[in-house]
C-alpha cells in the first residue's frame, strides 16, 4: 500500500517526501485554509506542491458546485502541471464533470465517497481514484473500515479498463485519524492511505523503538565517556 500524505503545507510535504516513501499528496481547501494562503495564492501554491512532488501524483479540489464550473476549474487546475489529479465531490454534478474531465484525459479523485454504491458511481463515472472516508464514519459511531472493505470489494471486482485515461481505478483510504486505520486498510487490500502529518508520525513511532533508541543513544554516551 502506498502513502499520500494529506496537507497543503509544504514543510510538512518536504519532510514526508525526505522518508523516502512518499507517493503522492492530497489537498482540499480546508487544509489550503489552514496554511493562511491567499485566494490569488491558491494556484501558485499548487504548482509549487507539484513542482515539489514531480511525477508523484497531487490532488487539487474544486471549489465550484455546477458542472461548467468544476469542469472549468479542472482544466485550469490540470494545466498547472502534468502531475495534478483533479479532486471532485461525489454528487449529481460532480459525476457529469468526473466523466467530461476523463474524456478528456484528465485524473480525477472523487472526494467524500461513504458507499460502496458511491464508488461504483465513480468508477463508472471515468474516476482514477476514489477516496472512502474511514474517520469520518467513525466520528459517527459507526465503522468506517467495515464501509471501506465494501468498496474495495467492489471495485476490485470489476475491470476498469477504457473507464479513465489509465484503465485503472485506485483506492485512496481518507480521512484517517490512526495507525490501525492504515494497517487495517492495508490488509483489505486499499491502494493507497492518505494521512496527515500527525498520523503519519503515529505510524512511524512506536514507544518499544523509542525507548530502544534512548538505550542505545545513553549505552553509547558511556562508551564514548568511557
Amino acid at each position: 500500500m502506498k502513502f499520500f500524505i494529506d496537507t497543503a503545507n509544504l514543510e510538512e510535504i518536504a519532510e514526508a517526501k525526505s522518508w523516502g516513501c512518499l507517493a503522492g499528496v492530497t489537498t482540499n481547501p480546508s487544509l489550503y485554509a489552514k496554511t493562511g494562503g491567499a485566494l490569488a495564492d491558491f494556484e501558485p501554491h499548487m504548482q509549487k506542491i507539484a513542482e515539489l512532488c514531480k511525477g508523484l501524483p497531487v490532488s487539487a479540489e474544486t471549489t465550484a458546485t455546477t458542472v461548467d464550473g468544476m469542469v472549468a476549474d479542472g482544466r485550469r487546475l490540470a494545466a498547472l502541471a502534468p502531475n495534478i489529479v483533479i479532486k471532485l465531490p461525489i454528487c449529481e454534478a460532480g459525476l457529469a464533470a468526473c466523466r467530461i474531465l476523463a474524456d478528456e484525459g484528465i485524473r480525477v479523485n472523487m472526494t467524500l465517497i461513504f458507499s460502496a454504491t458511491q464508488a461504483l458511481l465513480a468508477a463508472n463515472a471515468g474516476a482514477r481514484y476514489i477516496s472512502p472516508f474511514v474517520g469520518r464514519y467513525d466520528d459517527i459511531a459507526l465503522d468506517g473500515i467495515s464501509q471501506l472493505a465494501d468498496v474495495i470489494t467492489c471495485i476490485k471486482n470489476s475491470d476498469w479498463s477504457g473507464k479513465n485515461p489509465d484503465g485503472v481505478v485506485e483506492i485512496i483510504t481518507a480521512s484517517v485519524r490512526t495507525a490501525n486505520h492504515v494497517v487495517q486498510a492495508a490488509l483489505l487490500g486499499a491502494d493507497i492511505a492518505t494521512v496527515p502529518m500527525k498520523a503519519l508520525k503515529k505510524c512511524l513511532h512506536h514507544p518499544l523503538t523509542d525507548a530502544g533508541i534512548a538505550a542505545f543513544e545513553a549505552d553509547w554516551e558511556r562508551v564514548a565517556n568511557a
